[in-house]
């Protein structure tokens, strides 16, 4: 008895726990007691969240006149006051009206959810395409078409949820929903989402968007969204994919056009840096071929191919700065510009881009001076 009390209390106890820490909303994502759908951000969410709500009108509505007739029949038909049993054979015109009427209303109901579905799965025309593979836990996205193309990463439910599980102690309104990595998107721009998976069937569902697509293996499918605020949105993995199914959450955040594409800027900026090891060494033969390319991009616009320059855009053969030993002076040109603009800074460039394409100028046309920046002098400069 002792025993069964002392479980009885703790269950009381973590249950009031539990309670207490969901006692809150979580923007985007779940709130305390919800009932109703999450609160639309795209178009086809509203529309979703009206059909549901005409749907759920007309199932009242045709449960209260069933319901209605039914029971007004039993108690005034009652034989305790005296009612006698009807006797009577099929009605034709109650039959036509138990045909049409139901067949008006199912009519009514497929065409306004019809047009709904055919507009979820109008995937044309998208401003940005993205592909997402769901893998065994996590979610993988990689920029296929429009701004931030070639972006790639994988999303991963963050450390600090997975120990709070592990501990039995959640905490916060996003627990278990916070990654390591959202999906970042602009506002009111068309996104194409393509899922498939690695492994096992997976789906990729967020209930703010009205959006939920299985991701299977060796098949591709697509839908998409348009969101119409910014902010965080919050989703999960809704199929059943293993022991760690619960392990899978969705976040994504919505941006501004400006905010979007200084996130693409820094991601690619980041992803730069990751491919090239700023503590590598470099020959001055391969850091220069490389520099010539980066130069052909980005700086013979202006300079020349041939580094001459034209007007008021200095050459770079045989330029003093250039040709000077003290690397600093030329490196801070990159990464801070000159000229009150009219050399734009070149902090974007990856470290080791800039170590490149200094060095290409320092040793191409008539600068033969031999020497040879490493990415670690970039490194340091922005320090």
């Amino acid at each position: 008895m002792s025993r069964a009390l002392q479980g009885a209390a703790a269950l009381v106890l973590a249950g009031g726990l539990q309670a207490a820490w969901a006692a809150t909303d979580l923007a985007g994502g779940p709130a305390k007691n919800q009932l109703d759908l999450h609160p639309p951000i795209t178009k086809i969410a509203s529309e979703v969240q009206g059909l549901h709500y005409f749907m759920l009108i007309v199932c009242l509505v045709i449960f209260l006149a069933v319901f209605g007739v039914m029971f007004y029949s039993i108690v005034k038909h009652r034989k305790s006051v005296g009612a006698k049993s009807a006797n009577f054979h099929e009605s034709v015109a109650v039959e036509i009206a138990w045909t049409i009427v139901p067949f008006i209303i199912v009519v009514v109901m497929g065409l306004m959810a019809t047009k709904t579905v055919v507009a979820m799965k109008d995937t044309s025309n998208a401003d940005l395409t993205i592909k997402t593979t769901g893998y065994q836990w996590k979610w993988g996205y990689d920029y296929l078409k429009g701004e931030g193309e070639g972006i790639g990463f994988v999303s991963t439910l963050d450390v600090n949820q997975r120990n709070m599980s592990d501990a039995g102690k959640p905490e916060g309104a996003d627990y278990l929903l916070k990654v390591d990595n959202p999906l970042v998107v602009p506002v009111n721009k068309k996104i194409r989402i393509i899922t498939t998976a690695n492994d096992v069937i997976h789906s990729w569902m967020v209930p703010a968007f009205a959006v939920k697509q299985d991701a299977i293996p060796g098949f591709v499918r697509d839908t998409w969204f348009r969101a119409e605020k910014t902010g965080d949105f919050y989703g999960q993995c809704v199929e059943l994919c293993g022991k760690e199914h619960a392990y899978m959450p969705i976040h994504v955040k919505v941006l501004s056009a400006e905010d979007y594409t200084k996130w693409v800027d820094a991601k690619k900026k980041e992803m730069a840096a990751k491919a090239d090891d700023p503590s590598k060494v470099w020959t001055l033969e391969a850091l220069a071929a490389r520099g010539e390319k980066i130069y052909a991009a980005n700086c013979a616009v202006c300079h020349k191919a041939d580094g001459k320059g034209a007007g008021p855009i200095k050459a770079l053969d045989g330029s003093a700065i250039v040709m000077d030993t003290d690397h600093a002076k030329q490196i801070a040109i990159l990464l801070n510009g000159a000229n009150n603009g009219t050399m734009p800074a070149w902090k974007t460039l990856s470290d080791t881009e800039i170590a490149a394409v200094i060095t290409y100028t320092k040793n191409t046309w008539s600068n033969k001076t031999g020497q040879i920046v490493q990415p670690a002098e970039i490194v340091a400069a922005r320090k």
